[in-house]
């Protein structure tokens, strides 16, 4: 980024949250498990600022079997257990356990022929829903997309997924592309990313 270049004030300085504005937030994103890791550490970030957890990814991650739904499935009470004593993590036993019944629902989907993918991206019709905020007080904290994803994701079995945390999914993971339009990443993520 040159000096001419503005970026998201939500970023502030942090030179970690800095690099995940600039590389990784609204970048469109379509595997499955990494739809679905990405959605777990939003659920995560419910109540929390991003930051925390960004800080935390690395160790929730590896503490978590890297959110692998085919791993997590496995897990049991001892292993719920174990995470809530590893200090490195966010120690939230619903959220844990969240994460474990949400990783059943997604590999239940899978053999029921119903990717995670799919299943999200309708909400948008498959690309991404470009925005032209001119202010930070001008995004949303949720949408009607976001609540019908949530709505959705609930009939399904997930649990943790209301509209708040399924909007700043959206966001991450270039669903839609909120950064303000003097942001210097704006035309990059707004660009068809399906």
């Amino acid at each position: 980024m040159s000096s001419d270049d503005h970026r998201c004030q939500w970023c502030g300085t942090d030179p970690q949250y800095v690099a995940y504005h600039d590389e990784e937030w609204g970048v469109a994103i379509r595997d499955d498990t990494d739809l679905f890791v990405k959605l777990t550490l939003d659920t995560f970030q419910s109540g929390l600022s991003w930051l925390v957890v960004l800080r935390k990814r690395s160790a929730i991650l590896e503490v978590m079997d890297g959110l692998e739904p085919g791993n997590l499935v496995r897990w049991n009470a001892a292993r719920i257990e174990a995470a809530m004593g590893d200090a490195r993590i966010i120690r939230n036993r619903a959220k844990i356990e969240s994460a474990v019944h949400n990783a059943g629902v997604v590999i239940d989907l899978a053999n029921a022929g119903r990717p995670l993918s799919t299943i999200l991206w309708d909400h948008v019709d498959g690309q991404t829903l470009v925005n032209h905020w001119e202010r930070s007080a001008e995004v949303p904290d949720l949408t009607s997309e976001s609540t019908s994803m949530a709505r959705e994701l609930k009939s399904l079995g997930f649990k943790w997924t209301g509209p708040t945390v399924c909007y700043a999914f959206m966001q991450a993971v270039g669903m839609v592309n909120d950064h303000l339009t003097s942001c210097f990443r704006h035309a990059a993520c707004g660009r068809n990313q399906s």
